[in-house]
């Protein structure tokens, strides 16, 4: 069973915020450096910094003790507000100013799976405008609005190929977020899958199998991934949950129509497939995910290291589209690539 980093039970805006700033404190633990470099990038911005400062013989309030050097820290404060429907309110939003005090740094973030209503945002923004200049001398408050998918863009493009140990962290959270809506447009999402002796089959059939305990993000294409590269992609058409415990075939479509009769013969063929690998895979439910066609790609991993299980792709983004085409014309822009060549914000 996939171990999860992040709860998933439902309790959303709560455990969707937790999650998040759980997510940040690992960050934080695993890297202070990149931690405060996301922080700049996404939060604060270029021209503030909570980072360190080394001052050497500086006197402070003109007092004549005038030390060899101080290390300091400018105080911050980001007071977190998160929906999930765009149901910000400017009356909220106004009584979160009241959880400032004496900080360096101020700022009201805002977290949505969508950026705020237009409307909204100017107008809170103009009211902030204005509460900062009735407060002239004291810090001013900014007010950041960004999505679960900024968040996770951010991270990407700040973690090199060689941070593993925060790697499958970042993929959990990122899985997450797509099972749970908080990332929009998760069917233009390619998750890879490693396929290993079962790669030919998962061709022949046009479907990929996983243990029904592992459960699956939300997405829209299937790439299959062996010997560090993706061999395949395909668009998801159906997830079916199928078994056949003491010859009783069961299945039940869980994401898309009932699956054709055509299907089941292709299901019950790999069952009988599993078996000449030592397991018989129809003695436990199991999930199914039909594609439309597998198309035979060769779009490589050339840092080192395989993947663990499965890694996620933004498609959209990866090929700068808001509409994707057909799944022939992404495979011929992604064949013979490298995944460094859309790195960057590209995953």
């Amino acid at each position: 069973m996939k171990v999860h980093y992040f709860q998933r039970y439902k309790q959303k805006e709560n455990v969707d915020t937790s999650n998040t700033m759980l997510m940040l404190s690992r960050f934080y633990e695993y890297n202070p450096d990149k931690f405060f470099i996301l922080l700049n990038n996404l939060i604060l911005k270029e021209d503030e910094t909570p980072e360190l400062s080394f001052d050497l013989q500086q006197s402070i309030n003109g007092n004549e003790s005038i030390p060899d050097a101080i290390i300091s820290q400018k105080s911050f404060k980001v007071v977190v507000e998160t929906k999930l429907y765009n149901q910000f309110a400017e009356n909220q939003l106004i009584k979160h100013l009241n959880q400032f005090n004496n900080e360096d740094i101020k700022v009201i973030l805002t977290l949505d799976p969508k950026p705020m209503k237009n409307d909204l945002f100017k107008k809170f923004n103009e009211y902030l405008e204005i509460y900062n200049e009735k407060n002239y001398g004291k810090v001013p408050v900014k007010h950041i609005n960004i999505t679960f998918k900024d968040l996770i863009n951010s991270m990407d493009e700040i973690i090199e190929s060689n941070d593993y140990a925060i790697k499958d962290i970042i993929e959990d959270y990122k899985s997450y977020c797509l099972e749970e809506n908080l990332i929009p447009d998760s069917d233009k999402w390619m998750r890879a899958i490693a396929a290993g002796t079962t790669l030919q089959d998962n061709l022949e059939l046009n479907l990929y199998y996983d243990d029904a305990s592992r459960g699956y993000s939300e997405h829209g294409y299937i790439g299959l991934y062996n010997q560090k590269a993706i061999k395949a992609i395909g668009k998801l058409l159906k997830i079916v949950q199928a078994s056949n415990i003491n010859n009783e075939f069961y299945s039940e479509s869980i994401m898309g129509e009932s699956p054709t009769q055509d299907e089941i013969d292709r299901i019950k063929c790999a069952m009988e497939k599993s078996k000449k690998y030592g397991y018989n895979i129809g003695d436990r439910l199991h999930n199914y995910f039909i594609v439309e066609n597998f198309i035979k790609i060769d779009f490589r991993k050339n840092s080192k290291n395989a993947i663990q299980r499965s890694k996620l792709f933004n498609l959209s983004e990866m090929l700068d589209t808001h509409t994707l085409p057909s799944t022939e014309e992404i495979a011929n822009r992604l064949n013979n690539k490298t995944w460094e060549d859309f790195q960057k914000g590209k995953f």
